[in-house]
């Protein structure tokens, strides 16, 4: 049987308090984020961030696999702020984890909170900054932006696994190791994240390469066309 370890928390994994906890956090940083998008989305970039969230949906529907027994799927959170911006990634993110585990049972209703936590809010925040650092190296080039959107994935997906280590430090059970633990998620997520990093800039390039324009990524950037015709002319 192949388990999936990707971030999705299940019901009684954490400690009702903790729980509770956090949902408290996700209630406060979406709402931040609902109020900062606005700025964000327009005529032309409201269609983008439904397709941004429709692509992370079906793609955390599909798992590949990391280690024999063990499965992971996209996080989205790096992937998502590339190309509609952190706040606006961060709702996309939220509403699938949300429709997800109310339609059909993929994390459990009580743990909504810290999977919102970890992958919409820690996960989108540390992949755009990566990303935000990296900025010069994306605008260079189709290869640049690509080499970006891979590194700030593979980050976002390690860093989001360890707010999943200080959740269940805080409110995991006892009975086993903390060391051992983190120990594995983050080392897992290291696998997972390589595979986030493949499908983010793939997903990433192939949008720079037909309409650079609507890459968040690459706005006030002076080559974005120069983008667009190295797209053009593979």
């Amino acid at each position: 049987m192949v388990t999936s370890v990707a971030m999705h928390m299940s019901d009684g994994l954490l400690t009702t308090p903790v729980s509770i906890l956090f949902l408290g956090i996700a209630v406060v940083g979406v709402a931040v984020a609902g109020s900062m998008a606005r700025r964000d989305l327009d005529d032309r970039t409201a269609p983008m961030a439904g397709l941004v969230a429709a692509f992370v949906f079906a793609t955390q529907m599909l798992n590949f696999p990391v280690l024999p027994g063990v499965s992971g799927h996209l996080l989205g959170g790096a992937l998502a702020a590339i190309l509609v911006g952190p706040w606006v990634g961060a709702l996309c993110v939220s509403i699938v984890l949300l429709v997800q585990a109310l339609v059909f049972a993929d994390g459990g209703l009580t743990a909504l909170g810290a999977n919102i936590t970890n992958m919409a809010l820690i996960g989108t925040a540390a992949g755009f900054a990566v990303a935000l650092a990296l900025r010069k190296l994306a605008t260079r080039s189709k290869g640049g932006l690509m080499a970006t959107a891979f590194i700030a994935a593979l980050v976002n997906t390690v860093i989001a696994s360890l707010g999943f280590v200080l959740e269940f430090a805080l409110g995991g059970d006892a009975a086993f190791s903390l060391g051992g633990v983190a120990a594995t998620v983050v080392g897992v997520h290291g696998l997972i994240g390589i595979g986030e990093g493949i499908i983010t800039a793939l997903t990433v390039g192939a949008v720079a390469a037909v309409r650079p324009d609507l890459v968040h990524l690459l706005r006030g950037s002076a080559k974005p066309l120069e983008l667009r015709t190295e797209g053009s002319a593979v």
